[in-house]
C-alpha cells in the first residue's frame, strides 16, 4: 500500500526525556459510557433492549478523541492504546491505522502503524505548546490506555460543552475518510462543542431505547438526524414515523427538559424520494412528516426546539 504522505512515524525522538504514564480518562472527549476503560455508545447495562446492529455499532468508539493541552518545550506525546487485530479476510485490514493530531481546525500530522493487540503510538507536537486533539483509528476500536509526554507536560484540555448527535451512518460518518471528517466532528470544531458521535450505520430508526439513554446523558445541546432508515432498512409509514418522533422528543425531554434540540430530516436520497417503500411511503413523506412532528410539538410549548429541514443541504 503506498505511503500516505502525511503520515509520520510512529517512532519516539530518543533523546528527549519522557514523563510518567497518566490515565487516559481526564484527557478523553466525546464519550457517552465507559465499559470498564472502554469507551462505548450504547449504555453498557442496558444492551439487551438494543437491536443487535446498533449494539454493535456501538461498541466502535466513533467520535471518541484525546485532548490535552501541551506545555511549551513539550515534543511529542505518545499514547500507549489496545486495539482489534483484523484478519486477512476482514474488510477493514487493508486500512491505515492512522492517529490524527489537531490543532484548532487544523490538521497537524499523523502516525500511522498496524494494528495491535497492545502497542504505542507518538505524534511530534509543533513547537509552542498549545491544545491538541488525537483523533482515533475507529475501525479497530483502539482503547487508550495511557498517555505520557516527551520532552515538557500534559494536561486535560478545558472542558467544552457537550453536544450530543444522534443519527444514522451520515451522522456516524460511513463514507468519511477520517474519523475527523464526519460532519459532527467538523461542526464540533467549529463550534467549539465537545462532540458526542451517536450514529449508528443502517439504525437511528426511531429505536426507543436510545431515546432513553439520551435522557440520561450530560449535555448541553442535543441534535436528532434520523429517519432515513425508515424507508428501507426497516419500513415506516409517515403516521408511524409522526408517533414515533413524538415519542422519541418525549423521552428525550425526560433528562432534558430545557436542553436546546434540533430536529434534522432526511437529507436528499434520490433513488428514495418518489419511490415508495414496502408500507408505502416515500422518503419525501417521511420527512415531511419527521417535519411536522417537530413543529406541532414547538407550537405545542417546546420553545427550545427546532426543526432543520434535511432536503436543501444536500444538492444531487
Amino acid at each position: 500500500m503506498p505511503r500516505d504522505p502525511r503520515c509520520e512515524p510512529t517512532t519516539t525522538p530518543g533523546s528527549e526525556a519522557e514523563v510518567g504514564w497518566l490515565d487516559p480518562t481526564p484527557f478523553l472527549r466525546g464519550t457517552a459510557w465507559l465499559d470498564g476503560n472502554r469507551p462505548v455508545r450504547a449504555d453498557p447495562d442496558d444492551l439487551e433492549r438494543l437491536p443487535w446492529d446498533i449494539a454493535e455499532r456501538a461498541a466502535l468508539p466513533i467520535g471518541v478523541r484525546v485532548e490535552f493541552t501541551a506545555a511549551p518545550g513539550t515534543r511529542a506525546v505518545r499514547l500507549r492504546y489496545r486495539a482489534a487485530v483484523p484478519g486477512p479476510d476482514d474488510p477493514l485490514a487493508g486500512l491505515r491505522h492512522c492517529f490524527a493530531l489537531w490543532s484548532g481546525t487544523r490538521l497537524v500530522g499523523e502516525a500511522c502503524a498496524a494494528p495491535a493487540s497492545e502497542a504505542t503510538v507518538t505524534l511530534p507536537l509543533p513547537p509552542g505548546g498549545g491544545v491538541f486533539t488525537v483523533h482515533l483509528p475507529e475501525g479497530q476500536a483502539p482503547v487508550p490506555l495511557a498517555l505520557r509526554a516527551i520532552g515538557g507536560a500534559l494536561s486535560p484540555a478545558p472542558a467544552q460543552p457537550r453536544w450530543l448527535v444522534h443519527g444514522d451512518s451520515i451522522t456516524e460518518g460511513w463514507w468519511s475518510t477520517r474519523p475527523a471528517h464526519s460532519w459532527p466532528a467538523t461542526a464540533g470544531r467549529l463550534l467549539g462543542l465537545d462532540t458526542v458521535n451517536l450514529g449508528y450505520a443502517g439504525g437511528a430508526r426511531g429505536e426507543l431505547p436510545l431515546a432513553e439513554h439520551l435522557a440520561r446523558l450530560p449535555g448541553e445541546v442535543i441534535t436528532l438526524a434520523f429517519g432515513t432508515n425508515c424507508w428501507s432498512t426497516v419500513p415506516a409509514t409517515a403516521d408511524w414515523l409522526y408517533a414515533t418522533v413524538r415519542a422519541f422528543v418525549g423521552l428525550v425531554r425526560r433528562g432534558h427538559p430545557d436542553t436546546p434540540l434540533m430536529i434534522v430530516s432526511p437529507v436528499l436520497r434520490p433513488a428514495a424520494e418518489h419511490t415508495r417503500n414496502a408500507l408505502g411511503a416515500t422518503l419525501t413523506e417521511l420527512r415531511r412528516a419527521m417535519e411536522r412532528a417537530g413543529r406541532d410539538l414547538a407550537a405545542e410549548g417546546d420553545a427550545r426546539l427546532l426543526v432543520l429541514p434535511g432536503r436543501p443541504l444536500l444538492g444531487p
